[in-house]
């Protein structure tokens, strides 16, 4: 038989981007431990729209982890209480009968939102068009053996491959910074032959896009790491301001 919990949620509403927002707070009985928290919210609509009651507004899409749409900021942590999990990856069995839960939007200047729970994230595809890409032309697919490239190398630049820009970092540092997500974009090229080309042009152009849409600077304090769904390493933005001191010494 499963187990069920009751809990209180505190959710952040906030009609539109120029709306002054507000927490309500509703209450859900007999929530399964084994339901997902994206679940829980939808029932949680469920009920408001049985209720004649505005839906809350959520960001969600594939359910597997792999997206990085479903961006809450969970009981003061991007994502939630667990660890190296993206929202929809998070169950009720992590929280305890009669808890209440804080449920807010991402809360950065690089991404206002857009109503309740749901931000724009565009920002990140911007600086990704300033120069997170290889333009020159490939063909068709090589052999997998007919560029060399070390295996520490490879596996590194798949390990930040691994980003899945969901804007966990942004939201867990305390200045809004995006830099572990620009340096895991540079990295993932920047340690392949494929992306030495435009090395020097892309670090700039990131960088600068990044500071052009309201994200903070990093201070090193190892907020985004600790948040980061797919345990993407702070070791990357040491890679990305070697990165940058290169190109800028080069000019």
């Amino acid at each position: 038989m499963d187990k069920t919990i009751n809990v209180t949620l505190k959710v952040w509403r906030q009609a539109g981007p120029k709306a002054k927002g507000h927490f309500e707070t509703y209450k859900l009985d007999n929530i399964s431990t084994d339901a997902s928290f994206l679940e829980m919210m939808d029932i949680l609509n469920e009920k408001l729209i049985s209720e004649r009651k505005e839906p809350v507004a959520f960001d969600h899409d594939c359910r597997e982890g792999i997206c990085g749409m479903c961006s809450l900021y969970i009981n003061g942590h991007p994502h939630g209480p667990d660890s190296e999990i993206t929202t929809c990856q998070l169950h009720m069995r992590k929280f305890k009968n009669g808890e209440t839960i804080t449920i807010e939007p991402w809360r950065s200047a690089g991404f206002p939102v857009i109503k309740d729970l749901m931000v724009d994230r565009s920002a990140y595809d911007k600086i990704m068009q300033a120069g997170g890409f290889v333009s020159v032309s490939t063909g068709g697919v090589p052999d997998g053996n007919a560029i060399p490239i070390p295996k520490a190398a490879a596996d590194e630049a798949m390990d930040a491959a691994a980003c899945i820009g969901c804007g966990a970092c942004a939201a867990a540092c305390k200045n809004g910074s995006a830099m572990l997500f620009v340096s895991a974009k540079v990295s993932q090229l920047a340690l392949l032959p494929q992306g030495k080309v435009e090395a020097k042009r892309r670090v700039k152009a990131m960088l600068s896009k990044m500071d052009e849409l309201g994200f903070g600077n990093c201070t090193n304090t190892g907020a985004c790491a600790a948040e980061c769904p797919k345990a993407i390493s702070i070791t990357h933005i040491a890679r990305l301001n070697r990165e940058y001191i290169k190109a800028k010494f080069a000019d």
